[in-house]
């Protein structure tokens, strides 16, 4: 079985509704991050690299020459989604935000936008702004960076917010009609297959619309890549990042959509592990570990009780 008749994939979905394939075209905005500039700390979060995801070169070209490039390179769709991708595509004055989101839901064939950003760098004026979006008919979701609902590792990787900063905003967020996409990493340092159970527990309780997952990178220019140069740390092994992913989907609800399931990085600013170079790897792992056990929401009745004694071992 193909792994979108085993999860619920955010192609799927929107093919569902649309009648049609649906596209994300990746966006950078030119933004910071306030976790860099020093408004709220300064040298990012520990595993940030940007450019290990987007393409820094696109910063000197509009929004609509990066569509139209986007585009161009997509053959299968004629449809699309703005995802403003970079750093936090929220960090901007409102009216900055909206001129820019405008420039892109004005250009042919978007039908919606998806905002990548912090859970603590979405003011109301900015919700409003996305809900007015909503109100028009177009596809919107708030892609949340959370990583973990551990705040202890919140800490250690200096992400400078904590789980009831994301819990609040999305709350808020879903009261307006904007769907919440909730970003995850799996193989934080000190993090076990029992914490990312957690999370993901934690994550359902306070409601989602969308889940990615994403296996831990360690990239050039982060601070992580210190630690691993010097042995002090250890990217997943592609077995354990399947085991646990496929876990987590199992125990997800049917209804919630995976926009992704495993990452990719480039080399040479991927450092580890280097089986992040072939998207599809995981992917067809992960389609095979749920062909054999159980597709998307099949876990849900094991509920999350077992999880405890795993956490008192921890």
């Amino acid at each position: 079985m193909q792994l979108h008749e085993l999860v619920n994939t955010i192609g799927q979905d929107l093919q569902r509704r649309y009648g049609e394939k649906v596209h994300k075209l990746t966006l950078h905005g030119g933004f910071s991050c306030p976790n860099r500039d020093g408004t709220i700390g300064r040298g990012g979060c520990t595993f940030c690299n940007v450019a290990s995801f987007a393409d820094e070169q696109t910063q000197v070209k509009s929004i609509v020459e990066q569509l139209t490039d986007r585009a161009g390179e997509i053959s299968r769709a004629k449809k699309y989604l703005a995802y403003f991708q970079a750093y936090t595509s929220t960090y901007a004055e409102v009216q900055v935000l909206k001129n820019m989101y405008e420039e892109a839901l004005k250009a042919a064939d978007i039908v919606g936008l998806c905002v990548g950003t912090r859970p603590d760098c979405v003011p109301d004026a900015v919700l409003d702004l996305l809900s007015e979006y909503v109100e028009q008919g177009y596809e919107i979701w708030l892609e949340l960076g959370l990583q973990t609902a551990n705040n202890d590792t919140l800490k250690r990787i200096n992400r400078g917010h904590d789980f009831e900063c994301y819990a609040e905003i999305t709350k808020r967020a879903r009261a307006l009609g904007i769907k919440v996409c909730t970003h995850l990493i799996v193989g934080l340092p000190k993090e076990t297959q029992a914490d990312n159970l957690k999370t993901l527990e934690q994550v359902l309780e306070v409601g989602t619309d969308g889940i990615k997952l994403h296996g831990l990178h360690i990239v050039e220019g982060s601070t992580m890549a210190k630690a691993w140069r010097a042995g002090r740390l250890e990217a997943p092994e592609l077995e354990d990042y399947v085991a646990i992913a496929s876990e987590m989907i199992r125990l997800t609800p049917p209804d919630v959509v995976f926009h992704r399931v495993s990452s990719a990085a480039r080399r040479p600013t991927l450092l580890s592990p280097l089986w992040c170079e072939n998207r599809w790897l995981a992917m067809t792992e992960i389609g095979r570990a749920l062909n054999r056990d159980g597709a998307q929401g099949s876990a849900i009745n094991q509920s999350f009780e077992y999880i405890k004694p795993l956490l008192k071992q921890d």
